[in-house]
């Protein structure tokens, strides 16, 4: 019989950790798995996605983790796991790791995972404190690049044999890049570089700012698609920059794929990354991609390549690699292609979801249950 397993966020919107979290859980084999989804807010769009598909999702209201309601989500979540006989349980962000790694463990889960899917210090506050009591109460953690699996080791004391390395996979067919074409905002603008990016002081993009201040030319666009903290003063820096007339902003939209459809020149300046889902999605769109060399983007992007990589925060070497491509279409074509025939071989959906399935039945078969 599929083995029932229940995969945690803390939200179901469009978060990264989210979307891959709802990718997996539906792209799992369904003869080996039977797929549970837990989550704290349930508003987001991917709940709905989940349970159209015949994937149940579990609510959990807990405000506060030093709340009434934590209690109440914690024997919530005991009676769930007992009722459908959950045999793994994985959390995909840090606020389930902190709360469900601890609960699973005491309620006599089997296998209990977290994830890791950015640099540490990148989480905030008591999650970061507790991370060393959650590393060793799991029975892994599962990582989506090597940087973040060295990271673990080297920085953390993490026992190699406790990581598991699944890269992210990205739905190709969803980010086909033979449909390229401009969205009417866009319309009339000769060139476009643009990111899609959660709009944070990490990622960057007051470097992507400055360095198209520098190459700015005649009919060119700038596009920043996202929400975030950053924002504001990201719009301040625009109009310092006086790039008012060349430079849009777009909120956080699932409508990804046309955005990316519009935009020759993507460009990711993060100065912290892990395995960034919106660099793998341009380069699968056939966007010709400019990154900074941190992280994870080293493994997806080889320098020359599959698209061009600069120093962290180096806003000159930024701006000669986009001089480049401005010049050479002929060049943003053949690394476009490149990306994309890369992405569809080694980073596919149905790649991340064979071996999140190794990595289950490797743990389950630890406790009696599928054989590796």
């Amino acid at each position: 019989m599929p083995e029932p397993i229940l995969l945690m966020s803390y939200a179901l919107g469009i978060g990264g950790s989210e979307r891959q979290l709802t990718e997996m859980a539906l792209a799992l084999d369904r003869s080996e798995f039977t797929p549970h989804v837990a989550c704290f807010r349930n508003q987001g769009f991917r709940a709905e996605e989940l349970q159209r598909m015949g994937v149940p999702v579990l609510h959990l209201p807990i405000r506060s983790f030093g709340s009434l309601s934590a209690i109440r989500g914690a024997e919530t979540l005991r009676k769930y796991l007992h009722s459908h006989r959950i045999r793994l349980v994985h959390t995909f962000d840090y606020p389930t790791t902190s709360f469900a790694i601890p609960a699973a463990r005491l309620f006599g889960t089997p296998v209990v995972l977290s994830s890791m899917r950015c640099h540490r210090d990148l989480v905030p506050g008591w999650h970061r404190r507790f991370a060393g009591v959650t590393d060793r109460l799991a029975d892994g953690i599962v990582v989506n690049c090597d940087f973040v699996r060295q990271h673990l080791m080297g920085d953390e004391g993490v026992p190699e044999q406790k990581i598991h390395l699944c890269y992210n996979g990205v739905d190709v067919n969803r980010f086909p890049a033979a449909s390229r074409k401009r969205r009417p905002e866009l319309h009339d603008a000769a060139l476009v570089i643009g990111t899609v990016a959660a709009l944070r002081p990490e990622k960057g993009l007051n470097l992507l700012l400055a360095a198209f201040a520098q190459i700015r030319r005649d009919g060119m666009k700038l596009v920043l698609v996202g929400s975030g903290e950053s924002r504001p003063a990201l719009e301040s820096q625009v109009e310092q920059l006086g790039l008012q007339a060349s430079c849009l902003f777009q909120s956080a939209t699932n409508e990804v794929a046309s955005w990316l459809g519009s935009i020759d020149i993507f460009v990711l300046p993060s100065r912290s990354e892990g395995l960034s889902n919106s660099l793998m999605e341009a380069m699968t769109s056939g966007c010709a991609v400019v990154a900074s060399r941190v992280g994870g983007n080293p493994e997806l992007a080889t320098h020359g390549e599959t698209g061009l990589l600069f120093q962290d925060g180096d806003v000159t070497e930024l701006a000669a690699n986009l001089s480049q491509l401005i010049d050479d279409a002929d060049r943003r074509r053949r690394l476009g292609e490149a990306a994309g025939k890369r992405m569809c071989e080694h980073f596919s959906l149905a790649s991340a979801s064979r071996r999140l399935g190794e990595i289950y039945r490797q743990q389950l078969s630890r406790v009696g249950g599928l054989p590796c």
